[in-house]
């Protein structure tokens, strides 16, 4: 009996049981469900909300850009050296415009562009929205206003003009044609220059045309910050004179001139020739383009020759200063020879010795008459380590650091693979490649008090308010000699431009001072026959130095020694500073 009673309860709590598992499954798909929905509206209206109203708003409005004015550069008195021209990007809506041919046949009268060109692009591009022209002039805009077309629309753009077309061409750089920093300085400075567009949005209807009495809605662009330079525009026009009639007279392959302020780092002008309009920028020659761009001073490299001397001197000074007893005293009276065999290899003066000139000469006179076997004989005592020491400390064989792309570190042979008979060329300036910013920075340091400045374009960045956003200071390297060392030296090149190879850069009262360099050119390892580097380092006055100025003329036709093709350009330079300055 108790069994019978027993089986229809068993059979009631399954039931139960299973009504529910049932229900919570039923509750558990319903939550399930109900979690996924408010997942998916969370997810539709706070994570891809943001992109589905930049969907709506790009069917419903149609944006004009208006493109920020890009900053100006300008040199350190505030002349503009780089400048906005007013012109226009033109672009069209298919869909708005209600007569296609004439719009063709108007655009291609206006804009100077041919028929067939404009209505392929108007009737076979698959964007809605076709630019037809960029950097269109304003009376050209004025003209197609007049035929009030719909579907036309005009932004303002980018079109960057250059007051003094070819100068600082190497240094400026330019832009594209969409107004971005491409070369040099435009490119360097681009994140400044460059602003920040912004736009008008028109209500349309969904085939982009435009709504009668909608609304517009204006969102301002940033204007870029200009940028001052530490160039001096008057110095510049000076150089860039110079450096013409260099290249003309002399039919060298190029001349190239830096001036900076030894006691800042400051830059005052770069001019290289030959060189190019910069608002004809020949963008249809590549080749041509990145060779008449290029800024040979800071990015390439030559041997400086007998400039390099400066630093031989230098060293020898210093240490015999530090009483290191390998050094010379400047009174130590070297031989009079014209070779000196170094590694079984004969190594000789650019003299012929016949004149008598070579004989009996202290430091002074080494220097005056820049006798290579001199130098030799410095370089050889104070040894390779030494040396070394001073190339490294004046900056040789690493970028300066000055503001620019692309700038070259030189060409040093590492210590350990120095032989002997390399380090006797490399005091007077050969088996060694440096930049002419190199070395126009190592002698600022050697002959300004032994400072070390790190060479800078960048005076400062700031708004057309007047706000100063970023002010460039001089930057203190490292320090490569004592005062009294760079003293000693100083007055020494002095007299080099007084009464030795220097005389073509002595101006009366000006206490001018410098070293010329002539260095021979190589091709494939060899001597390269009659192709030479024609230089000059000098500057004033020598015993507080203002103005510091490289001259490099590579391969001159005819003279070829940097006394008589190199100096005299800087002499005329100089002479052209006093006058400026009041000096």
């Amino acid at each position: 009996m108790k069994k019978i009673k027993e089986i229809p309860r068993i059979k009631q709590d399954f039931s139960i049981t299973v009504l529910r598992k049932r229900l919570f499954a039923i509750v558990i798909a319903v939550a399930f469900l109900f979690c996924f929905v408010l997942g998916r509206l969370f997810y539709v209206q706070v994570i891809w909300g943001e992109d589905l109203q930049e969907k709506a708003l790009d069917q419903w409005t149609r944006e004009i850009p208006v493109v920020a004015a890009r900053g100006r550069i300008t040199d350190l008195n505030g002349v503009v050296l780089a400048d906005n021209d007013d012109t226009y990007t033109v672009f069209v809506r298919k869909k708005a415009v209600k007569d296609m041919g004439k719009l063709c046949e108007t655009l291609s009268d206006v804009l100077s562009l041919d028929y067939e060109y404009v209505y392929k692009r108007l009737t076979e591009t698959r964007s809605g929205e076709v630019t037809v022209k960029k950097q269109v002039k304003k009376d050209k805009i004025n003209a197609l206003l007049s035929y009030n077309f719909d579907g036309v629309y005009y932004s303002r753009d980018n079109s960057r003009t250059y007051p003094y077309n070819e100068t600082l061409a190497q240094v400026l750089g330019f832009t594209s044609t969409d107004g971005k920093g491409q070369a040099g300085l435009e490119l360097y400075y681009d994140k400044y220059l460059k602003g920040m567009d912004g736009e008008i949005l028109y209500e349309t209807d969904i085939v982009g045309v435009e709504i009668d009495g909608g609304k517009a809605s204006y969102i301002p662009a940033t204007d870029g910050l200009n940028v001052k330079l530490t160039i001096d525009s008057e110095i510049q026009q000076l150089c860039e004179s110079a450096m013409t009639e260099a290249y003309e007279i002399h039919s060298a392959k190029s001349a190239q001139m830096l001036v900076m302020d030894p006691s800042s780092g400051a830059i005052r002008a770069v001019a290289i020739k030959p060189s190019f309009d910069l608002n004809e920028v020949p963008r249809d020659d590549l080749d041509a383009l990145a060779k008449l761009s290029r800024n040979n001073l800071f990015c390439d490299v030559y041997e400086p020759g007998s400039t390099f001397k400066i630093l031989t001197s230098a060293a020898n000074i210093e240490e015999h200063l530090q009483g290191n007893k390998s050094a010379f005293s400047v009174e130590h009276v070297f031989s009079s020879s014209r070779y000196r065999y170094v590694d079984g290899q004969r190594v000789k003066c650019w003299s012929n010795h016949a004149n008598g000139k070579h004989s009996n000469l202290n430091l002074q006179g080494a220097l005056n008459n820049s006798c290579n076997p001199i130098f030799v004989d410095i370089a050889m005592s104070l040894g390779k380590a030494t040396m070394y020491k001073y190339i490294d400390l004046f900056g040789y064989g690493s970028v300066t650091g000055v503001d620019f792309n692309g700038e070259s570190q030189g060409m040093i042979l590492p210590m350990s693979a120095v032989l002997n008979v390399d380090l006797a060329r490399i005091a007077f300036g050969q088996t060694i490649a440096v930049t002419g910013l190199q070395l126009a920075a190592a002698t600022a340091a050697a002959v300004n008090g032994g400072k070390y400045y790190v060479p800078y374009l960048l005076e400062e960045i700031y708004s057309d308010f007047g706000v100063i956003a970023e002010k460039n200071l001089p930057k203190l390297k490292n320090r490569v000699i004592s005062e009294k060392a760079s003293a000693i030296l100083s007055s020494m090149l002095e007299k080099v431009v007084e009464e030795g190879s220097g005389k073509q850069a002595y101006i009366e009262g000006a206490k001018v001072a410098g070293k010329t360099g002539t260095a021979q050119k190589y091709e494939n390892g060899r001597i390269a026959a009659g192709k030479y580097v024609a230089s000059f380092v000098g500057y004033f006055p020598a015993d507080d130095p203002k103005y510091l100025a490289l001259v490099v003329i590579d391969e001159p036709k005819g003279e070829y020694y940097g006394s008589t093709v190199a100096a005299p350009y800087a002499k005329q330079v100089f002479e052209g500073i006093i006058k400026l300055k009041g000096m």
